[in-house]
């Protein structure tokens, strides 16, 4: 059994699966979700390989049982590893539309996926995340934003405001879990080279664009820190990229 142990969702690919290989190289036990199970499985494969301890769930946030998915995949963590170290609040989705296109199920799926289940992962993670921060003070919450969540975007304009909740979310925590050992990070990146980026590379290059490798780096850094140490948002920015922070990731 790891000593240590975390949850990553939207580990299917891109950055949650960047991050998962990263914790497990770390040492971490891991509970990986993501909503499609034919790319969940060869992910978990992947990491098995690998030589990390991994428990995979296919589940659904963006649906009206996003309560219950995420009820599903804390409860299956706490049975195979019994503690929570650190928690990755990755999964995500962007639907784009101008105003008068936009589509209260696609606008619900956004919300549900992109914030609501944050705040769900939170609650029902409390205890174990409380217990770890009693035992080294040093739990870590890792809240995949964007850079949309520092500069909102047109025709993103409901993932915009979802990223920007996420930010205030995370600010809100360092308030409000520091006493309990928990810290919280959002992660800001402009354009990564992921599959979701996959619509704009016939004007973007894929090889200008940010690795997942270093977000993962970055998070990694962000865990080795000492107790007394937070770091409460990281903007990943793309260099010339002539925006205020960068562009959309």
């Amino acid at each position: 059994m790891a000593e240590r142990a975390a949850i990553v969702t939207g580990a299917s690919s891109g950055i949650g699966l960047a991050l998962a290989h990263m914790l497990g190289e770390e040492g971490y036990g891991l509970t990986i979700a993501s909503r499609r199970p034919e790319k969940l499985e060869p992910a978990a494969e992947e990491l098995r390989g690998a030589g990390y301890e991994v428990e995979a769930l296919a589940a659904n946030f963006g649906g009206a049982d996003s309560e219950a998915e995420v009820q599903k995949v804390v409860a299956a963590h706490r049975e195979r590893f019994g503690r929570l170290d650190v928690l990755c609040n990755n999964a995500g989705v962007g639907i784009g539309a101008t105003v008068e296109e936009i589509q209260a199920k696609r606008m619900d799926i956004q919300i549900n996926t992109n914030f609501r289940q944050i705040v769900l992962f939170y609650r029902e993670s409390i205890e174990l995340l409380k217990a770890a921060g009693a035992e080294h003070r040093n739990a870590n919450v890792i809240n995949t934003s964007s850079i949309s969540g520092k500069v909102a975007e047109a025709w993103l304009s409901v993932y915009s405001a979802t990223k920007h909740a996420v930010v205030g979310w995370t600010q809100a925590m360092n308030k409000e879990l520091s006493p309990h050992g928990i810290k919280s990070c959002a992660l800001c990146p402009a354009f990564v080279d992921t599959p979701m980026t996959d619509f704009v590379k016939g004007q973007v290059d894929a090889d200008s664009m940010i690795r997942t490798s270093d977000i993962a780096e970055m998070v990694r850094g962000v865990l080795k820190l000492s107790p007394g140490c937070v770091v409460p948002e990281i903007i990943f920015d793309r260099p010339g990229s002539g925006l205020p922070f960068g562009d959309d990731s």
